[in-house]
């Protein structure tokens, strides 16, 4: 909505809902000489310190100190954004919003219609008709109602169904294409999502931002997600959440799973206080996400290498995020899904409260798994290995683990305190570890490949021609190896406008390994090669990288944008991120 819009809403809020009658059917309240008084939500207490003042519309706790007007209580107690929370007293106090004039509300709303019209065909197609998708999804144990909850749909083997369902309904092809519904080639449209069982994606306010699909039958990539655009980055969502949040509230934690199938399985099973993570590495912002509505999280991913892998690393980000965690091996089975289909809801709570280990005691115990302690090399590279576990923690944690680990495995509390202060000591006092360490890996290697053969393209082009050397020096991100560094600032020295580069200077001012990437270079150089066109094609490239890493930035900045409500800096953005879309199409 328009920010003037915006703010007579939040005015007529504050006009019409008395905080005392929002508060009072959440919170038991009594009268205290002019106030109301009672046990605070945000935080235990057995002693009433939470105010809340009619005169003054305001809330106050003596305890915690949260406090604020009747749009923060709500944005407290519900974990919502203030945009949320304005929409949600709004609807409670039967005061109308006004459409969105905004050019981000425009367009967003576009974005989200088309994908709600999707949702809806490929849930027609999924009810309709007998098809591999309902087969397959009933094959699962899934039934008729939690199909409908999760809005599962089909995709079927048609090229270009929902092309025509949703152009025939009008809408735009290149806001199709943007979304990645469609793909096109060659001058003709076909459907992205073909063969497979569709997972619409859908955020906490109830709107679809985006899809998965699961191949049916032969076919790669087994699975594929919609691309990421103005209304879906994987990294702010959780899959699920949307119908899960208030379970997760209701038992104080959360099973973080890793797909579709695994959130869908439980939640056939009753355990609906499960989401996922998109089939992506666990992200900061979807650990914020999580905290919004509990502080203890259960990891619970594929018993596989690569998903114990990816549990340790999401723990991790979990634990930045200040969230209590503890992880889940299922056994036998290969993951959460299979396990409850076989064994049913009381295993798995089962599971869950007796095997879910904090992190710190299922990363010690994932270690002594790899080492045999009655070798005593291996115990003490075991030992130091805990030692590295032990000073990423709390003082208070780690001082409780150093007592429980060397009361276990029998070793002086002391000497294992030492050997952590030791490591501790280790990282403080020598900076150059890290560069060290790092020498040791090829720099070169750390690269994309696009990202590599563009740099050399770059290089090679400088050799044939140096005064390409002058359009290139606008372009510093483009050379992102040490040794590419190093050749662009001695060509820099080199260079005169009166001549080429000698390549012999070049070699002369290069250490070994510069030279051996330099070398690289030179047999890369094509005989005959249009270095005009080459050139061309390299800035071409070098433009589209900075105007698709500025589109990021600009999808970033407008979900925190979002968060405060700040129309004005949201309808900036907009109109940024439309003129760089006009600019990738000429």
């Amino acid at each position: 909505m328009a920010q003037q819009n915006y703010q007579s809403v939040i005015d007529e809020i504050k006009s019409r809902c008395n905080i005392v009658d929002i508060i009072s059917p959440l919170v038991p309240l009594k009268r205290a000489g002019t106030n109301q008084k009672g046990i605070c939500p945000f935080h235990n207490e057995k002693t009433p310190s939470f105010v809340v003042s009619d005169a003054k519309q305001i809330f106050t706790c003596f305890g915690c100190g949260a406090s604020g007007d009747v749009i923060e209580f709500v944005k407290r107690y519900y974990n919502l954004t203030f945009p949320e929370a304005v929409e949600r007293l709004a609807l409670q106090c039967g005061i109308s919003i006004p459409e969105s004039h905004g050019e981000l509300g425009k367009k967003k709303e576009g974005y989200y219609e088309i994908n709600r019209q999707a949702a809806r065909f490929y849930f027609s197609v999924f009810a309709g008709k007998k098809n591999p998708g309902l087969t397959y999804m009933i094959q699962r144990g899934i039934e008729p109602p939690v199909l409908k909850a999760f809005g599962i749909g089909y995709a079927d083997d048609s090229w270009d169904s929902l092309t025509k369902a949703l152009t025939g309904q009008g809408f735009d092809q290149g806001m199709l294409l943007e979304l990645g519904l469609i793909s096109q080639k060659n001058g003709h449209l076909y459907d992205k999502f073909r063969s497979r069982v569709i997972f619409p994606i859908i955020n906490t306010r109830g709107k679809v931002i985006g899809f998965g699909g699961r191949m049916i039958g032969e076919g790669e990539p087994k699975y594929l997600n919609s691309q990421e655009s103005i209304v879906f980055q994987k990294k702010y969502n959780l899959f699920g959440l949307n119908l899960t949040r208030s379970e997760i509230q209701k038992e104080g934690y959360a099973v973080l799973v890793e797909g579709y199938m695994d959130v869908i399985g439980l939640y056939q099973h009753g355990i609906r206080n499960v989401a996922a993570s998109l089939g992506t590495a666990l992200t900061q912002q979807q650990a914020r996400l999580l905290k919004r509505y509990t502080e203890k999280v259960i990891l619970c991913y594929d018993s596989d290498q690569a998903g114990i892998d990816a549990a340790l690393r999401g723990a991790d980000v979990l634990r930045r995020e200040g969230l209590e965690v503890r992880i889940l091996n299922v056994p036998q089975e290969k993951d959460p899904d299979e396990y409850i289909r076989k064994r049913g809801r009381e295993a798995f709570l089962n599971l869950i409260h007796k095997k879910a280990l904090p992190d710190v005691e299922y990363k010690i115990a994932l270690l002594k798994s790899q080492y045999d302690l009655n070798d005593t090399t291996q115990s003490i590279k075991f030992l130091q290995k805990i030692s590295d576990i032990l000073r990423t923690l709390t003082p208070v944690e780690a001082d409780l683990y150093i007592g429980k680990v060397s009361a276990e495995y029998r070793i002086s509390e002391g000497a294992l305190r030492r050997e952590v202060q030791r490591q501790d000591r280790n990282v403080t006092s020598s900076p150059q570890t890290k560069d060290e360490s790092r020498g040791k890996t090829d720099p070169v290697a750390a690269v994309s490949e696009s990202t590599l053969s563009l740099e050399r393209m770059i290089l090679r082009l400088i050799l044939l021609k140096s005064e390409y050397l002058e359009g290139i020096r606008e372009y510093p991100e483009a050379i992102v190896t040490p040794p590419g560094r190093r050749l662009i600032s001695v060509f820099q020295e080199l260079f005169t406008e009166d001549s080429d580069l000698e390549l012999e200077a070049v070699r002369d001012a290069l250490e070994e390994d510069e030279l051996a990437y330099l070398e690289t270079i030179l047999r890369e150089v094509q005989v005959g090669e249009k270095d005009e066109d080459a050139y061309a094609d390299c800035i071409a490239k070098l433009q589209e990288q900075r105007l698709e890493k500025r589109k990021k930035e600009i999808i970033d900045l407008l979900s925190l944008a979002e968060e405060t409500g700040s129309q004005s800096q949201l309808d900036d953005l907009m109109k940024e991120y439309m003129m760089i879309q006009q600019m990738q199409k000429r």
